[in-house]
């Protein structure tokens, strides 16, 4: 029997995806830069959870582990952001002002705005059951949170 994955490769390659995602969105920042930065980014995360990381108890320290944008640039994102000659105020305009992401053992979520709701990026299956009733942004979307486009016709087979 395998104890708890000590490894973070997965959830913070879900962090790093998600952060060079929002980059990528804005279209400002060139592919090779891109990959510098998740490169950085990836080093930076890795050696910061080294001795944070519990699978065992996936949220302690989950803090510590946090990576935040509120008003104020996260230092390590500023830091990998600089190896690819991002100044702070480029920072600002590319990423969301309110920015929360957390990564912990087994999963990796955030949330856009101090009231957004929360997002799942990542969730491994080797969790134990769920504890959260919680919904992720895609299950809400196919749950059809949105009303059906006009043209939406539904057909019932015999």
């Amino acid at each position: 029997r395998r104890g708890p994955r000590a490894d973070m490769v997965p959830e913070i390659a879900a962090a790093v995806g998600f952060v060079s995602g929002l980059l990528r969105t804005r279209g400002c920042v060139s592919e090779q830069q891109l990959q510098v930065f998740s490169g950085a980014l990836r080093e930076a995360l890795t050696e910061h959870y080294k001795h944070h990381w519990f699978p065992e108890k996936p949220f302690k320290g989950s803090g510590y582990r946090c990576i935040r944008i509120n008003h104020k640039m996260d230092p390590i994102i500023s830091k990998a952001a600089r190896q690819i000659g991002l100044s702070l105020p480029q920072l600002y305009q590319l990423l969301p002002s309110e920015l929360t992401l957390w990564v912990d053992p087994y999963e990796v979520s955030y949330r856009i705005g101090e009231d957004g709701s929360i997002c799942v990026l990542y969730e491994a299956a080797a969790k134990a059951p769920s504890t959260y009733g919680m919904l992720t942004c895609k299950n809400q979307m196919m749950l059809g949170r949105t009303s059906p486009s006009k043209n939406y016709i539904m057909t019932v087979s015999s």
